[in-house]
């Protein structure tokens, strides 16, 4: 990795989502210094693994391609894969933040013509895909990848697949005598957009995640439509490989509960909407959804799609909380338990699907901070002062969803900004 140059004038942006990317884009065109770090291989974060974005139902790779033509193009950005924040001290106008770098195994001779994957043979559980099928030890994260390069994952060091990439690879970019990196860089500000993710299902006990195979998460949903996903693009379940025409959508699956998240993730119930028109989209007539819900949180524009979907008549709304999901020995269906409060009836309602709207919990844990931070009860970042110029972006701050996010991540950028301006103005 060629040497990396920072100054108290630079703004470090820390996560390559599309809060990180926003915001990094938004500094470095204005003309500021800034350096994007990313502790993945490739940058795009979650929203890479939506199939649809709400209420327009548009593919967010057409987004996702034009941020990546602006980072290409932006001239005062410097984009780091593999990299973590380790340490930061300092203050605002002036921080020593320390970066360690893992290696990729893989150099910038790369062209993706995908040799290694081809040689080697160990496969790994796909991280991009929840682990809903295998990835080869020598591999591209997902189809629009940036960097544009593959991966030898670390645990094929040492093993015959490690020589088989190397032979393989006509170019010299496998380079196995890469090693960790760690070294310090002086910033005037920090942007955190280190994003969220989805709160472990297997917690949520009586729902059986960890037990019946056709219990499955929103973020499993999404990535089942995608036509590059692990089943491409059909709904599948995990169970028996069976297509699934009756799904049951479970809301406020560990949100708004004081055993697992106290907060509203604010996305869960329109990922569920945009999740019934999948079904419809796949399955036209022959579809069948259900909505368990507490109450349905749409506002604003959003109101309307609400009632699109609650005006088909495959789609049917239960107003309750479900008690407890059970499996169907002969069938393998999940058998949803509880009271429709509208009317008092107890139900057993076999489903051929589950899909568990999960909520959305900081990536980052409250004692995983490199410096002292302010937050919230829900392990958000606060916009306190006592932070200095360190500054949350998208759902760092707090759940959001994309739109929210990116108006959050101009704003933090506005707000580092500020601060490496007025270094300039004192240093000149």
């Amino acid at each position: 990795m060629s040497e990396v140059i920072a100054t108290n004038q630079t703004i470090l942006v820390v996560g390559g989502g599309i809060s990180g990317m926003t915001a990094a884009l938004e500094a470095a065109e204005c003309g500021k210094q800034v350096l994007l770090v990313e502790k993945n291989p490739s940058i795009g974060g979650r929203v890479s693994q939506l199939y649809k974005y709400f209420p327009k139902l548009c593919h967010p790779k057409c987004g996702l391609e034009i941020n990546l033509r602006r980072i290409k193009a932006a001239r005062d950005l410097r984009l780091l894969t593999l990299t973590e924040v380790t340490h930061v001290e300092g203050e605002a106008g002036n921080y020593k933040v320390t970066l360690k770098t893992s290696p990729r195994y893989v150099n910038e001779n790369c062209t993706s013509c995908g040799a290694c994957a081809d040689a080697v043979e160990g496969e790994f559980d796909d991280e991009y895909n929840y682990g809903l099928k295998k990835r080869k030890a020598a591999y591209l994260p997902f189809n629009q990848a940036y960097p544009e390069r593959y991966v030898l994952d670390p645990r094929a060091i040492g093993t015959p697949d490690a020589e088989k990439a190397k032979a393989a690879c006509k170019y010299g970019a496998i380079d196995l005598d890469m090693q960790e990196q760690e070294f310090t860089v002086t910033v005037g500000a920090i942007i955190w957009a280190t994003g969220w993710k989805p709160y472990d299902a297997n917690k949520i006990q009586p729902y059986g995640y960890d037990r019946f195979p056709n219990v499955i998460t929103s973020v499993e949903f999404e990535r089942m439509l995608d036509p590059h996903g692990p089943t491409g693009g059909k709904i599948l379940r995990p169970g028996d490989g069976k297509e699934a025409k009756d799904i049951a959508f479970i809301q406020c699956a560990g949100s708004r509960d004081l055993n697992h998240l106290k907060h509203c993730s604010r996305i869960c119930c329109m990922a569920t909407l945009k999740q019934t028109t999948y079904l419809r989209e796949q399955y036209g007539d022959d579809a069948r959804g259900t909505v368990y819900y507490i109450d349905i949180r749409a506002i604003d524009r959003i109101d309307d799609f609400y009632q699109q979907v609650q005006a088909d008549k495959n789609i049917t709304f239960t107003k309750s909380k479900v008690a407890s999901i059970t499996q169907d020995r002969e069938t393998g269906n999940p058998v949803l338990h509880g009271v429709d409060t509208e009317g008092y009836h107890r139900y057993s309602n076999p489903h051929e699907l589950v899909v568990l709207a999960i909520g959305m919990e900081p990536s980052v844990p409250a004692d995983g901070f490199p410096m002292d931070v302010v937050l919230n009860e829900e392990g958000f970042v606060e916009p306190d002062e006592a932070n200095g110029a360190f500054f949350a972006a998208g759902c760092s701050a707090d759940a959001l969803d994309v739109n929210r996010a990116v108006q959050s991540a101009t704003a933090s950028a506005l707000r580092a900004i500020q601060v490496v301006n007025k270094v300039a103005r004192a240093e000149g």
